[in-house]
């Protein structure tokens, strides 16, 4: 075992008085800093190359990533481990009048003893096992972690028998601009210097998955991340003559009301299940308040998996929405029936039925109708959309869908079924080939040297449960399963775009060692000090000598 606990704490401590928060000027500084840092060590300043302060590219906003590269000298060879960790934290309004110690954990740990905490904060508090701030779990002390090791691998590159390799990325927290602009940078180093890379370890923080569970997780592969969304058209109406019309916020509640929540869509794979899907948006598109009846709905929703494509995921909730708009037709007419019976007026049967499409067949049918007319007007439109730098891609994908839907001949009410944002792809872990085989084995190696030392189990699973940046080094969809999520997604190619390609030439197996905590982006985000500074640094040290053997 490493004596590295005082060192990550100090690296912890360096990072922590940095407020690098998503999407501002922090993201720069903590990238200059790092760099900065480990400039200093002499291996670096013999290696100048080994170590790049990188721009983001395709980028509204000035960042960086780190790269820092040690040459093991044990025994010269390509074999190399990645350490990843992102520099970039959520924001701190949440602290309130406290704001101001977010991310200084001694200022922090002295204003929370006068704060009314529940018993288990309290007592983690007092303890002195505990350090809080923003981001001291999501993830700067995983990313201590990896400096440590980084730094004791420049200072004893006799002890390495092949190479290590660090990404400090930013943009985790949004739009993982930080992983996606390092893919060339990792085929040029690549290319440059000989490199196989042959596993990657993230340190993105670990927590208790229920009430009292005491295991430390250690996580292979991870979870994939899609945001199904829903444009619903109606048929407007003054509120006076209701019945005369279709609110599309019917369908929109009656779709989360079967989306929401609903075990039914999550996704088991290995033994394990998804959180459900879960409404991240519920509106309708009226610019200001009138007395008709919304035109349009759009509603979007979190959607994990582990095994689903993005494919699948769309038949899915394309059969959902259908069920969903059958449903809300049949409570209109059922309630127009009980008014009419109520207020003795004469209502007709409405001849409206469900319609549900994918965007890509929305845009097949117009394509046929109005052929290079509607595309170059919806290239037009959606070069105007851009300049509209205050318009995230949600929206951007939403009103792209609005504008094409104005094309469509047969406006009766429908569901358009699209994606409006990034997709983070699933990577499994399940052994299929050398690398895997490789990684896995070193794994359970790493966690049975380890364990004696450490008084909880810690515990191996197969899908990291929270978003992360591991999506980014693997993937496990094939190119149709992609094709499916690009052609659906109207942002894809303009505000979106991502070359998944070449994330399947690096994909390079992933697990993630992380910190161990509670309440990551919440005021009481905490970490957990043995485990966090000792076992973790020790358990990846661990993995890496096994696999660089």
């Amino acid at each position: 075992m490493l004596p590295c606990r005082e060192k990550v704490l100090a690296w912890t401590n360096r990072l922590m008085q940095i407020e690098s928060i998503v999407n501002t000027e922090g993201e720069k500084i903590i990238a200059r800093k790092i760099f900065g840092w480990l400039s200093d060590l002499p291996y670096y300043k013999k290696h100048p190359t080994h170590l790049i302060l990188q721009r983001t590219t395709d980028d509204n906003l000035e960042r960086y990533n780190v790269f820092a590269l040690v040459k093991g000298k044990k025994r010269k060879s390509g074999r190399t481990v990645i350490l990843m960790g992102h520099t970039d934290t959520v924001g701190t309004d949440d602290f309130n009048r406290l704001k101001s110690y977010a991310c200084d954990p001694e200022k922090l740990m002295e204003a929370l003893q006068e704060e009314p905490l529940l018993d288990q904060a309290k007592n983690h508090l007092q303890s002195g096992g505990w350090l809080f701030g923003r981001g001291i779990l999501d993830m700067k002390s995983g990313l201590a972690s990896h400096l440590f090791l980084i730094q004791y691998y420049a200072e004893h590159p006799k002890e390495l028998a092949g190479n290590l390799l660090l990404l400090a990325e930013c943009d985790e927290e949004d739009g993982s601009h930080g992983v996606l602009s390092a893919l060339d940078t990792f085929q040029k180093l690549k290319e440059e210097h000989g490199l196989a890379y042959i596993a990657a370890i993230n340190a993105d923080f670990v927590a208790p998955r229920f009430e009292g569970d005491e295991n430390r997780y250690i996580y292979k592969g991870t979870i994939g991340k899609l945001l199904p969304s829903f444009y619903i058209t109606g048929a407007e109406t003054h509120v006076g003559a209701c019945f005369e019309g279709l609110d599309p916020n019917l369908i929109a509640a009656e779709l989360t009301k079967r989306i929401d929540y609903n075990p039914e869509l999550c996704n088991r794979a290995f033994g394990e299940t998804t959180m459900p899907p879960v409404s991240l948006k519920q509106t309708d598109l009226k610019p200001s308040y009138t007395v008709q009846t919304a035109l349009a709905s759009y509603v979007y929703y979190n959607f994990f998996s582990y095994s689903w494509s993005p494919k699948e995921v769309l038949e899915k909730l394309k059969k959902v929405a259908a069920e969903a708009f059958e449903a809300a037709l049949a409570t209109f007419e059922n309630r127009k029936r009980r008014f009419a019976e109520m207020s003795g007026e004469c209502f007709g049967k409405t001849s409206w039925k469900p319609r549900v499409l994918l965007y890509e067949e929305m845009e097949n049918i117009l394509i046929a109708e109005h052929g290079s007319a509607f595309t170059r007007h919806m290239e037009d439109f959606k070069g105007w959309l851009l300049r509209n730098k205050e318009l995230d891609t949600r929206m951007f994908a939403a009103k792209a869908v609005e504008e094409a839907w104005k094309w469509m001949a047969d406006k009766s009410p429908a569901i358009i079924v699209f994606y409006s944002s990034l997709y983070s792809p699933r990577v499994e872990l399940p052994g299929k080939n050398e690398k895997e085989r490789a990684l896995l084995k070193a794994l359970d190696e790493a966690v049975a040297a380890v364990q004696p030392h450490y008084p909880h189990p810690i515990v191996t699973r197969n899908f990291f449960p929270y978003i992360s940046d591991m999506s980014f080094v693997a993937i496990s969809d094939s190119a149709e399963e992609i094709d499916a999520m690009a052609k659906n997604n109207p942002a894809w190619g303009t505000k979106l775009c991502v070359d998944y390609e070449k994330i399947r030439a690096l994909n390079v197996p992933v697990i993630n060692i992380g910190p161990y905590g509670m309440d990551a982006h919440k005021k009481l985000e905490r970490m957990e000090m043995h485990y966090s500074l000792e076992i973790v640094p020790n358990l990846t040290n661990e993995v890496i000598l096994n696999l660089l053997v």
